[in-house]
This record gives C-alpha cells, structure tokens and sequence, in this order.
C-alpha cells in the first residue's frame, strides 16, 4: 500500500467536520467517495452548502446511502477499491442519546461494523474512525490532569459516549482479527466554520445574533478543550497517511476554556451583548474535557495552532458570510 492513499472513502461527508475533510482531501489531488445519508438531524440544504465546491470537482463522488445498509456498502467497497477510509457517520449529541438510545447504539455500532466489515473484505484499507472525548466519562472532573489514552474509560456517562466506547472495542476486535490497520481519533469539542446548528458555539452565535438569550447549563464553569476544526483535519489526515497498525489518538487543542470564555469571545467576534438563560446542569455532561495530546504529537507530529479566540473569529466570519 501506497504511504498516501489516495483514493478515500469518507462517511459523514457532507457534515460539518466531514465536508472540511473532503475539501482538504480534494486540494491534495486525492480521489474522494462521499457517503452521508442526508439524515433530519439538521437540513440538508445546510449540508449541500457544506459540500458546494466538492461537488464541482470530477475528483469527487457523492454517495447517498445508510451506513447500517450492508449490502449498499459493499457495493461501494468494491466498485472504488479505496486505499483509506475516514469513518465520521455517526448519531452525534450527548443530550439527544439519552431520548433515542436504541438508535444510537444502531448507527453508531451497526454501521461502524458494517463500514469495518467492507473495509476486511475489500483489500484492507487505512481506516480512521471519529470517537470522542466524551469516552473518557467524568474522569477530568477531580485531578487537575489533561486525559490520557491510557485512562480508563469504563464508566461512560451518556449512550452516545458508550456507543463510542463500543465502536473502539469493534474496532480492535477487527485490527486483532484481520490485521485490519485502524486508528480511533477521540475528537474533543470540535468548531469552526460548517458547525452544526445544535453544537453550543453555533447554537449561541445564532441566538446573540438575534437578540436571544442564550442556555448556560450549570453556572458556566465547565471546561472544554475547543479543538478548531482545521486543526482537526490535519490530525486525522496525518493519521490516514501513517500506517499505525492499531491506535487510539486523542486530537484536540490540548487547552481548556470555560463556557462563559467563550461566551465573552463571541461578544468580541460578534459585537453584541450575550443575555443569558441559566439552567440546571444537564444529565450526561461532564464538567470538563482537556487532551494530552503528547502519543499525537510523538505518532504524527500533530500540533493545533489555532487559539480559541481565532478560531471564533473565524467561525463568525463563516457564519455572516452565509448570512
């Protein structure tokens, strides 16, 4: 196998952190397939947009399909012989997994295995797939420790972090069997430019534009370590050109903001005031996120440059660009 591949499946791909993807992928003179199922989480107009430029390149093919549809995807195996493959469909939200459950464990599970599965029959190509911060449970809550790969993650808080618990072990399980070579990213509060309407800095933005208070869950203290989604992408494409065998990788910025930080930097970006609705804090959320981003950094040279206050400043000139 090539050191880059270079014809690449990507799921999720008209998504907000998928379609950055395949535009990096695209301007590398890579071949991409993209798979996305145009599901009602958010509108599909907003999705196309996403996938605007792609859509003109000959390099780029667009794929309507289900990821738990097995069939549909061997079909696409076998008909583009990928080299790489970047899994990104998923059921995403901590808050909505605690209402559909059964579904979560259904896309998320079932199709990771389905896409697994096409990868073993169909010549073994690099796979990465998206996992999450949100694995690592309330582990950051007392010691004043970035998470480690190596922690425990046995004790998932929500459904959607113990689907992504269970696509890690699906994924070894694959890697020990068939010699399958898969690396896990466990992506940490990505944003940026194409972020998805429910995700808290775009769900604020969109509110404070409109004169809106915005819901504070708790009194704002929690941590998140806000990964900007340029950043990201050259992590998981440095992770797709390095053949690792089997890993897990923690990708974010490795630095923690508070909620009300970034609410003060969206006042900056923005220009407007933020009114606040405080609310009691939700099931499901943990009180903070904060990657060692050192086996990322060792593996493949990762080092996100882009601070918090400019990466906001770069999603606000996305979002008044799209009006």
């Amino acid at each position: 196998m090539s050191a880059r591949p270079e014809r690449v499946l990507v799921t999720g791909a008209a998504g907000f952190i998928g379609s950055t993807l395949v535009d990096r992928l695209l301007g590398e003179g890579r071949e991409v397939v993209g798979v996305d199922s145009f599901d009602l989480f958010y509108p599909e107009a907003d999705k196309l947009r996403n996938l605007r430029g792609a859509l003109g390149s000959p390099a780029f093919r667009l794929e309507r399909a289900d990821i738990r549809d097995a069939e549909r995807m061997d079909a696409v195996f076998a008909a583009h012989r990928f080299d790489g493959v970047v899994h990104l469909a998923a059921l995403a939200g901590v808050r909505p997994s605690l209402e559909r459950p059964i579904a979560y464990a259904d896309v998320n599970v079932v199709g990771t295995s389905v896409i697994l599965q096409g990868a073993v029959r169909h010549g073994g190509p690099r796979v990465v797939y998206a996992s999450s911060s949100s694995v690592y449970g309330e582990r950051g809550a007392g010691p004043n420790e970035p998470f480690r790969e190596t922690d425990n993650v046995d004790h998932p808080i929500s459904p959607y972090a113990a689907t992504k618990k269970a696509c890690e072990l699906v994924a070894h399980s694959f890697h020990h069997a068939h010699g399958l070579p898969v690396v896990g990213a466990r992506i940490f509060t990505a944003y940026g430019p194409r972020q998805r309407p429910d995700l808290a800095i775009r769900k604020f933005a969109d509110r404070m534009r409109r004169g809106e208070a915005i819901p504070i869950y708790g009194d704002g203290s929690a941590v998140r370590d806000f990964t900007f989604v340029e950043d990201l992408v050259t992590g998981l494409v440095t992770a797709l050109d390095r053949d690792l065998g089997y890993a897990v990788i923690n990708f974010g910025a490795g630095r923690t903001t508070s909620v009300l930080e970034v609410v003060q930097q969206l006042e900056r970006a923005l220009g407007v005031p933020a009114k606040i609705d405080w609310q009691p804090r939700q099931t499901g959320d943990v009180t903070k996120t904060w990657a060692d981003t050192t086996r990322a950094r060792e593996l493949l040279g990762y080092s996100p440059t882009t601070r918090v206050a400019e990466g906001i400043e770069r999603f606000v000139a996305w979002l008044k660009e799209i009006g």
